[in-house]
């Protein structure tokens, strides 16, 4: 299954800890709520079962003040984003997201690739799939 979240990538975000308890930052719970939505209006809203792949295509958008020369090498790939968020910031809060509804739990998730890429729009393509076993076991 395959679906688009628009927008800016987002990296999860620590809990915050007070002296009134522990609590989830108000951007990361946003951000969470946004990819559920993305996936319930893009998907089939099948819930996967057993071992999954999951694949990730981040695009983030390219800064303003970018020459145009840099620009079109950052557009075909010749340069790749090295800044913030992180990919496994940025994995872990859509695979916490999905937890319970396009899946049981993020644990069946048993393989993940993730590359950042510059875009004209910024969004993240997420594909997942139940893992076919090839092994002659």
């Amino acid at each position: 299954m395959k679906f688009d979240i628009p927008g800016e990538p987002m990296g999860k975000q620590r809990p915050r800890v007070t002296r009134y308890g522990t609590y989830t930052p108000k951007k990361t719970v946003e951000y969470e709520n946004w990819v559920k939505e993305c996936y319930y209006i893009n998907t089939d809203r099948k819930c996967l079962t057993g071992e999954i792949e999951a694949e990730m295509k981040v695009y983030m958008s390219i800064p303003k003040s970018t020459s145009k020369k840099k620009r079109q090498a950052m557009l075909e790939g010749e340069v790749r984003p090295t800044k913030r968020p992180d990919l496994d910031n940025i994995a872990k809060i859509i695979l916490d997201s999905l937890n319970g509804i396009a899946y049981n739990d993020d644990k069946q998730v048993v393989s993940c690739k993730i590359e950042k890429w510059y875009g004209e729009v910024p969004r993240v393509e997420v594909t997942l799939e139940e893992v076919q076993d090839e092994r002659n076991i």
